[in-house]
């Protein structure tokens, strides 16, 4: 890192800190957050207290406050104490909704969202993973994991796939960052798989289509079976037909969740297949219940019966009810 007896550069900060020397130069220039010195009055030579005030700004930023409020607030002084969190909403209540202010935070196509998106967002933007790890937790122990992922997960890594879209091939790192810790997250807010709470209820299978290789969705549905402590099995992306056949032949699932994020990888033959699957004794055979969820479905049809989730809460409500109705029938 570059530094001398004067302070560090622009370039060294920036490094620190984890945001682009562009972005320090427009802060200087917007909000008059710059270094209290210019080495031969151009250079900047940032000093450790011009640092801290530059930590506080980045702060307040992730916490999904606007710039110009954080830049006002960050020049003030020590920082400032946060409004106290909002009371958990009761089970199965969404959030509040607070103000909503229109535009995007760093560039990404928000819209009209919750300012924990928009802090989010400017975390994975500024590729700040300890940013966006806490702030992940701390949506997901305000809130619940639900509301959580349905509006402040999800609508940020849709955000941030937009911003790829329409960027060349800019914003993959950001985009790798936030579905990665999404994962971890929602991994942690799972714990160990549930043992002997449902004892005797078969699993849910949870499995993308072939070719399908989102499975963020697909997660966050095993964590929210597993906080009611529903048996899952997680089979990831991409999963042949055959394999699928044989697992379910094999683990008799109570339901199979067929996850499809495109129109591409959408299989109708396949969801019928696995509809069709039965094990069993002569005269007591069984076959499971088939979810195909996700927005590459739309526009299918499907056998009358078939079960088809409108969102995490709706498939949460369906599975529960299935496995309920699984236990009661072998009680």
């Amino acid at each position: 890192m570059t530094e001398s007896a004067h302070g560090l550069t622009t370039g060294a900060v920036a490094r620190r800190l984890g945001v682009a020397p562009t972005t320090l130069r427009s802060w200087d220039r917007r909000y008059g957050i710059g270094p209290a010195a210019r080495e031969d009055g151009r250079h900047r030579r940032w000093t450790p207290e011009d640092v801290a005030v530059l930590h506080e700004m980045c702060r307040l930023t992730s916490s999904g406050i606007p710039p110009a409020e954080a830049a006002r607030a960050a020049l003030a002084g020590p920082a400032p104490a946060l409004p106290t969190p909002p009371a958990p909403p009761a089970e199965g209540e969404p959030l509040p909704r607070p103000a909503r202010r229109p535009g995007s935070g760093n560039g990404l196509p928000l819209g009209a969202v919750r300012q924990e998106c928009r802090g989010l967002g400017r975390a994975a933007v500024r590729l700040d993973a300890w940013a966006v790890d806490d702030m992940l937790a701390s949506v997901i122990a305000q809130y619940g994991l639900v509301t959580a992922w349905e509006e402040v997960m999800a609508p940020t890594l849709h955000a941030v796939g937009r911003k790829w879209e329409t960027s060349g091939d800019r914003y993959v790192e950001v985009e790798h960052l936030l579905s990665w810790h999404v994962s971890s997250a929602l991994r942690r807010a799972a714990g160990p798989p549930p043992s002997g709470s449902r004892a005797g209820v078969p699993p849910v299978l949870l499995a993308c289509v072939p070719g399908e290789q989102h499975t963020l969705a697909l997660e966050a549905l095993a964590a929210g079976l597993a906080e009611q402590g529903l048996p899952t099995l997680m089979f990831g992306p991409a999963v042949p037909p055959e394999a699928l056949d044989q697992a379910v032949r094999r683990t008799g699932p109570a339901a199979v969740v067929l996850w499809s994020q495109a129109r591409s990888t959408a299989n109708p033959p396949l969801a019928r297949h696995v509809a069709d699957t039965v094990w069993g004794v002569r005269g007591a055979r069984a076959r499971p219940a088939v979810l195909p969820a996700g927005p590459g479905w739309a526009g299918q049809s499907f056998a009358p019966g078939t079960l088809r989730p409108g969102g995490l809460r709706d498939a949460l409500a369906l599975l529960r009810g299935l496995c309920d109705a699984v236990a009661a029938g072998q009680s």
